[in-house]
């Protein structure tokens, strides 16, 4: 039997999805529910001095008002909640689109005009919002789950001022926002003292336990469900108040209560990429080796946390730099939460890769070849190998692929009519945690299985691709197994974000796979009935639900008719924590500048990744058209416009958040996988998801330098910065 695993297995979900059988978090109907919906504040610092609910409990089909004056009581959660408060518990504003009240009625449009009737009147204060309002308030956090913020190894600035050629610039990158298809959804139901949860969540078992803490409930009484998500890029991985707040409702008044936030709320709810500021010094010599690095970085903060979430380690990671310092700074503001968002590299990459292509260009050097020179495999700070081996072979494959030796590397020498056109590449990197994983495999006695774990699939492809490692491991057809997701009945897995999912929940998979599938072997040699009666176990093979004796393939069961022999079930649980890792990569792109009208297109990429062993090469791709494509709106349209003033997001929709559509996309779009199991993952899988963002803005940027001859290191690069 070929294996499943590699192949470009069509989605097992796609037929469910493009059916409408798919249920997301908002499509769950129970008997009775009854609908949420928040009002929120419209200043971004304060106090509500006075507030009446009066108009909005009298409005059509209301059921409840809730607010700080009549709300329970909740326990404000440590991480995975990210916020330090919780809204309704007081009188203090921290950010402008804080909850406030909590409405709900018969219907969602009956809440909604209700939220409009409720009267706050408000102590405004002056907030601060962008980090040009608060010079000098930078601090260094201390360190976080991601590592420190600060890494020193020799003297950096003695090596700067030694160095023979440096380039010294800032970079900076505005606000971003997730924008997932699928709005931020929560159907609380409680029976008893036990509660369910559909929640439109990255994290079903983080989940259950930030509820459980805040409302005072054992997690064994709480069930969280979310089979289907319609996208989440980290909007979804931690818990927010939204979820908390409905589930407490339902319980106070005994009804099941959906609430489904609108996009603009989203904007203030679900965290998002934080403003960042980014100083980079680079030196080296005029045959370029780098000799120095300064890195130095200020990103928003909200003033009741202070974790780092626009982390800067491959800065230190990628290159043989003997000398360098790196420092994260952030700076608290009145704003909503920031929060992972999708490749947190992106911007520290920005500003690392823009500043490679600076030096290169000042000391006349083609960007991969000064690249090629200065690639590590080494961690600078142990002395191990961090998983780098790969990285030049990608940037010679790619860099063939792409056709970079017709470059002409001088500035604006490439045209096509009145279009410049401009070829620009980067290295792309990103760094994935430990997580540990839970999956458990049950063959029926009909001879299928079914396997299941609390994971989920984002839309990345999960179910396909534990699918696929089930098949394999079992030695069955894909048709005769199934992989369920999105339960916290189910055995316990991290959250689908950090690119952690498949490196963690796939091993699990194959180790409990290949327990059950031992003991179905040690069934049927030991059953007289058996074809295989008495052949030691190491000389049976399973092949497409098939058992052979490897001596004489004529003696065979199979898996229905041991299990139907059997008359019961069998089932194996599989455990795995996964090694932190590393994934790099490079992508290659070509731009079109008009310089009438100042308009960038982005008309090929090419991308190059070591992603370890490629489990499934159609979604393994659909992750670098999806990467690419941010990329193209990360560098291109994307920013989130904020007041400075009072706070507000002004541009809260996708009419006005422009993200890149079709007409923006490249249609060529190249993926190169290494395909190279590795090593240090027992089944030779990397974590992958998040890497092929990380350097398509640079990228961008350098090939808009070739084109036209003009560096432009403040995102995005819209048309008053070309003309």
């Amino acid at each position: 039997m070929n294996s499943p695993v590699g192949r470009a297995v069509p989605r097992v979900e796609g037929y469910a999805k493009v059916t409408g059988g798919a249920k997301y978090a908002a499509d769950v109907h129970i008997p009775g529910v009854v609908h949420g919906y928040l009002a929120t504040s419209t200043i971004a610092r304060g106090r509500i001095t006075s507030f009446d609910v009066s108009r909005a409990a009298a409005a059509p089909g209301v059921i409840a008002v809730f607010s700080h004056l009549d709300m329970p009581r909740l326990t404000v959660p440590a991480a995975p909640y990210p916020k330090g408060f919780m809204p309704l518990q007081d009188t203090t504003i921290h950010h402008d689109g804080q909850p406030i009240a909590y409405v709900v009625a018969e219907t969602w449009e009956q809440a909604r005009e209700a939220a409009d009737l409720v009267d706050v009147r408000y102590a405004v204060e002056q907030p601060k919002i962008a980090l040009e309002d608060a010079p000098g308030e930078d601090f260094l956090p201390p360190p976080g789950p991601e590592g420190p913020y600060e890494v020193k190894l020799g003297d950096a600035h003695a090596a700067l001022e030694r160095a023979e050629v440096k380039v010294d610039h800032t970079f900076t990158s505005p606000v971003h926002h997730h924008n997932p298809i699928e709005t931020s959804a929560t159907v609380a139901v409680w029976e008893g003292d036990r509660l369910t949860l559909h929640d439109s969540t990255q994290s079903i078992n983080l989940t259950q336990g930030v509820v459980s803490k805040a409302l005072g409930v054992p997690p064994e009484n709480i069930r969280v469900l979310a089979p289907y998500l319609g996208g989440g890029f980290g909007a979804k991985a931690p818990v927010w108040p939204h979820t908390v707040l409905t589930a407490a409702v339902a319980r106070i008044l005994g009804k099941p209560v959906k609430l489904v936030l609108t996009r603009a709320q989203m904007y203030t709810a679900s965290g998002y990429r934080a403003q960042f500021f980014h100083r980079v010094a680079l030196g080296g010599t005029r045959q370029g080796k780098l000799t120095a690095l300064y890195s130095f970085s200020n990103q928003q903060l909200s003033r009741t946390e202070h974790r780092i979430f626009n982390t800067s380690e491959t800065s230190w990671l990628l290159y043989d730099i003997k000398d360098l310092h790196v420092r994260q700074h952030g700076v608290r503001l009145d704003i909503s939460t920031p929060h992972f968002m999708r490749s947190p590299e992106g911007p520290p990459l920005f500003g690392l890769e823009t500043a490679l292509d600076e030096l290169a260009h000042e000391i006349g050097m083609d960007p991969v070849e000064l690249r090629l020179r200065n690639y590590t495999d080494v961690n600078p700070e142990t002395g191990g190998p961090i998983g780098n081996a790969n990285l030049a072979e990608c940037a010679r494959r790619a860099a063939e692929a792409f056709g970079w030796a017709k470059r002409d590397p001088r500035p604006g020498s490439m045209r096509d009519g009145r279009e410049f056109i401009g070829y620009g590449m980067a290295t792309e990197a990103h760094t994935y945690r430990s997580r540990q994983a839970n999956a458990v495999v049950e063959i029926g006695v009909d001879g299928k299985a079914v396997a299941r774990s609390a994971t989920h699939d984002i839309g990345t492809g999960t179910y396909t691709v534990m699918t696929q490692i089930l098949a394999e491991s079992l030695g069955m057809p894909m048709g005769s197994v199934r992989f369920d997701l999105g339960d916290t009945n189910f055995p316990a897995a991290g959250f689908s974000a950090a690119s952690v999912t498949v490196p963690s929940v796939s091993v699990a998979l194959d180790k409990a796979a290949r327990s059950v599938r031992e003991q179905v072997i040690a069934l049927a040699v030991a059953d007289p009935r058996s074809a295989l009666h008495g052949v030691p176990v190491e000389r049976v093979v399973i092949e497409n639900g098939f058992l052979f004796d490897n001596a004489n393939r004529d003696r065979r069961d199979s898996y229905e008719g041991v299990m139907g022999r059997h008359g019961s079930p069998v089932s194996a649980t599989g455990r795995h924590i996964n090694a932190p890792g590393y994934t790099t990569g490079v992508v290659f792109v070509e731009v079109r500048v008009d310089p009438w009208i100042g308009r960038v297109r982005v008309t090929r990429a090419v991308t190059a990744h070591d992603l370890g062993r490629v489990l499934n090469r159609t979604t393994a791709r659909g992750q670098v058209i999806g990467g690419v494509n941010w990329g193209i709106g990360y560098a291109l349209t994307e920013h989130t416009v904020i007041d400075r003033r009072t706070g507000r997001t002004l541009n809260p929709n996708l009419s006005t958040y422009l993200l890149p559509v079709n007409a923006d996309s490249p249609t060529d779009i190249e993926a190169i996988f290494i395909d190279e199991p590795d090593p240090a993952s027992p089944n030779g899988t990397k974590g992958f998801g998040e890497t092929p963002i990380t350097g398509v803005p640079a990228a961008i940027a350098n090939a808009v330098h070739h084109a036209i001859g003009r560096r432009i290191r403040d995102l995005p690069i819209t048309q008053d910065k070309l003309l």
